[in-house]
């Protein structure tokens, strides 16, 4: 009988050295578990805000080429107006320069 009582405290002690290695696992395994939910948390936040970015971005240009196509539309007061700046802007260059040889000399 002595023997199958050692025999039986051998076996559980062998149970619950396996019982404790198994539990070391399973919090190990809970640990990377969490810490991948943590990491999907914060990448998922980085691409709302790299959305919420690109949104932004994309309605600005938009915009902007709304205003370019309505500035430069065929026929548009202002394209006429662009072109008297450009020619006024020439002549003010060429006659800066002519007051300015007058003013200081050669």
């Amino acid at each position: 009988m002595s023997s199958s009582r050692s025999q039986e405290d051998t076996y559980e002690a062998q149970n619950d050295q396996r019982l404790d290695e198994l539990h070391s696992k399973i919090r190990t395994l809970r640990g990377v578990t969490t810490d991948i939910h943590d990491d999907v948390e914060r990448q998922n936040l980085v691409l709302d805000e790299t959305t919420g970015t690109f949104s932004s971005v994309t309605s600005g240009l938009t915009a902007s080429a709304s205003r370019m196509t309505r500035s430069l539309s065929p026929g548009a007061v202002t394209a006429l107006r662009i072109a008297v700046f450009v020619v006024m802007f020439l002549i003010g260059v060429w006659l800066g320069s002519h007051l300015w040889s007058w003013f200081f000399g050669k």
